[in-house]
């Protein structure tokens, strides 16, 4: 393994005997146990994060890192890759739906360029820019290691700005022409399954443009001879700018003791990657639905997380992990405001 712990600050233990007491009370509660499924599995979970029997996440947020990708000359996506830049400013302009969801949730957005090919950031875009975009991983390895690392480290010093703005939890996504065919090799390289498995459409590329993504991925992870074991080489030579972003995210909420939802196949390979590299990671992690990507469930899996939604999402931009919020809202309702059974004078059920 090429980093059994992040080389950043340690990630804390979950509270489990916090966790066990929110068990206790929603057994406690007016209902056959356990009959609200993951509401409960998810109340339970987030107490162990934030050490509250009752946990608070109503501050939410949103970050979407965005980059531009090298491997989308390779013909790989059906738009051009000027649709990042066009995208960065929709969302500063509150018109994409990660927008238009994070509104219906309360969530502030947060946008990141860690690496888009524009050459002026848009006012209201956080600056974190390491470079113009990647190079193309067919020819050559995406980024060095130590790019990668710098936009992990961007993506672990804004989530740590969010805690000292109150956020308590946080949905993570990306934007990025050409980044389904990045977070596929990605797949493919962590889970050691074949491309054409893991391939999908991405933005809605014909039947001609899958087999040439396909062909594209199955190269890359032949000249780059990529390992399991080194999450961090298979970031650098195949991965992308928003993602090691989204992997510092993921570092960074656990540090923080923050939840963080994951998104769809893109975001997801970016959790994966990042308990990869600390595994104590992983507990803080949530999935928010199931993308049609065939790769995403593949990742799910490995990560041993079951999604909340079957939505048939393909988007990004973290909007599937933004519909997800309400429901956090709703299990933490049914905690705080749900009748006991010693509330109507009946004994505890066994």
């Amino acid at each position: 393994m090429q980093h059994t712990r992040s080389p950043f600050r340690p990630i804390p233990d979950i509270c489990k005997e916090v966790q066990e007491e929110t068990r206790k009370h929603m057994n406690q509660l007016t209902k056959p146990t356990g009959s609200l499924g993951c509401l409960e599995e998810l109340v339970i979970r987030l107490a162990g994060i934030t050490g509250e029997k009752i946990p608070d996440v109503s501050r939410k947020a949103v970050v979407v890192m965005c980059g531009d990708h090298g491997v989308a000359r390779e013909g790989v996506s059906a738009y051009p890759q000027e649709v990042t830049g066009l995208m960065i400013h929709n969302f500063v302009r509150g018109g994409a739906a990660v927008n238009v969801l994070a509104r219906q949730a309360n969530a502030e957005v947060h946008v990141v360029d860690v690496g888009s090919l524009l050459a002026e950031v848009p006012e209201g875009v956080i600056n974190r820019k390491v470079r113009l975009g990647t190079d193309n991983f067919a020819e050559r390895p995406a980024m060095s290691e130590e790019e990668a690392t710098e936009a992990i480290r961007a993506g672990i010093e804004i989530v740590g700005q969010l805690r000292q703005k109150g956020v308590q939890l946080l949905a993570v996504g990306e934007m990025g022409i050409g980044n389904t065919t990045a977070g596929t090799a990605i797949a493919a390289a962590l889970t050691g399954q074949p491309a054409a498995a893991l391939t999908g459409t991405g933005t809605g590329i014909r039947q001609e443009g899958l087999q040439r993504k396909i062909r594209v991925i199955e190269q890359a992870l032949e000249k780059h001879r990529l390992s399991a074991e080194r999450p961090l080489d298979v970031l650098s030579k195949v991965g992308g700018l928003e993602i090691a972003g989204m992997v510092g995210c993921f570092i960074g909420a656990a540090q923080e003791r923050i939840p963080a939802v994951m998104d769809g196949l893109i975001s997801t390979a970016a959790a994966l990657i990042a308990v990869k590299l600390d595994p104590k990671v992983l507990p803080y992690l949530f999935a928010s639905h199931l993308s049609v990507e065939p790769g995403h469930r593949v990742l799910l899996d490995a990560l041993g997380l079951e999604p909340l939604l079957h939505a048939r999402m393909r988007l990004g931009e973290a909007s599937g992990a933004a519909l997800s919020f309400p429901i956090f809202d709703a299990a933490v309702a049914i905690a705080r405001e749900m009748a006991t059974f010693a509330d109507l004078g009946l004994p505890d059920p066994e």
